[in-house]
């Protein structure tokens, strides 16, 4: 039986890559029950034997088995190259309180991670706000993996203050310097001026060969839904530090026209330049990110 896990898990991530394999963990358990049940990870540690290469590595025990050839897999042999892009400004430190939007898309990264290793698939990871602070291309292998469990880690140490998001300039480095038709996951929350410049940003990924799935990360109740107390309160910008002091039921349906204008607007052309959007609301399990991964997968094959 999968370990249920709490809120406190998720808030307090003393072990990232334990609680990565508990999500995962209980992730599969419900899709043997689902109708993804095909998707296995039996023969992730294989690849199928081709006529005229050498028996040598040949698993006889499996072929006992199942009466087919497989061959084992070296370290360096890789099904998929994955690159996950995080947005680390200061945004997505929001809300202050509960689980905030950096926490689950480092620990939703974290699960990818793991759910990849399972199937021989590389991955590598690209932290950035107003520049690419970190970069480490994709690879196999339980030293990388370290790695990046532990810069994910360092993303929850302390909040970024006053940091801005520059997600144009970061995926147009990233379209030139990956490997030939990467997958690359984005999660952010898509706050940048200039929408025109994330657009041609995108489409350049996309111009490059490169597989796209987007996570539109958000916090329901005050993002999505901006549900406030009814009384005044005093936003503050975290990254800018700039205030002001309003009632939210003032502002509210002017908000919700202009963030859902903006959404519609970034699934157009998301579907435009065929690329998976997803929003992920941060009080949804990660459910809602590993199925993305598993259909774009499937059905790139």
């Amino acid at each position: 039986m999968a370990y249920q896990i709490t809120e406190s898990d998720l808030l307090q991530i003393s072990n990232l890559e334990l609680l990565a394999r508990q999500v995962v963990e209980g992730f599969l358990t419900g899709l043997h029950k689902s109708p993804y049940h095909g998707f296995s990870v039996e023969f992730a540690e294989h690849r199928q034997y081709n006529s005229g290469e050498s028996t040598r590595n040949i698993d006889w025990k499996l072929f006992a088995r199942t009466d087919k050839l497989f061959v084992k897999r070296f370290e360096e042999e890789t099904n998929l190259r994955c690159q996950i892009v995080i947005d680390t400004s200061s945004s997505m430190y929001f809300p202050n309180e509960g689980l905030n939007k950096i926490r689950f898309s480092v620990i939703a990264a974290a699960s990818l991670i793991q759910l990849m290793k399972k199937q021989r698939d590389a991955s590598g990871i690209s932290l950035f706000n107003e520049e690419l602070w970190f970069h480490s291309p994709s690879k196999l292998g339980l030293t990388h993996q370290k790695l990046l469990f532990s810069k994910l880690q360092s993303c929850l140490s302390e909040p970024i203050q006053g940091k801005r998001s520059e997600i144009s300039k970061t995926l147009h480095t990233l379209a030139e310097g990956l490997h030939k038709r990467s997958f690359v996951i984005i999660f952010s929350d898509m706050f940048q001026s200039g929408s025109e410049d994330i657009f041609s940003a995108l489409q350049h990924l996309r111009y490059n060969n490169h597989e796209v799935i987007l996570f539109d990360v958000h916090d329901k109740k005050s993002e999505h839904d901006f549900d406030f107390g009814h009384r005044p309160y005093i936003f503050k910008d975290s990254e800018t530090g700039e205030e002001l002091k309003l009632h939210p039921n003032a502002v509210k349906e002017k908000y919700l026209q202009n963030y859902n204008a903006h959404k519609e607007n970034l699934k157009l052309k998301c579907l435009q330049y065929k690329i998976d959007y997803n929003e992920a609301l941060v009080e949804n399990d990660f459910n809602q990110v590993l199925m993305p991964f598993i259909k774009k997968k499937k059905n790139d094959k």
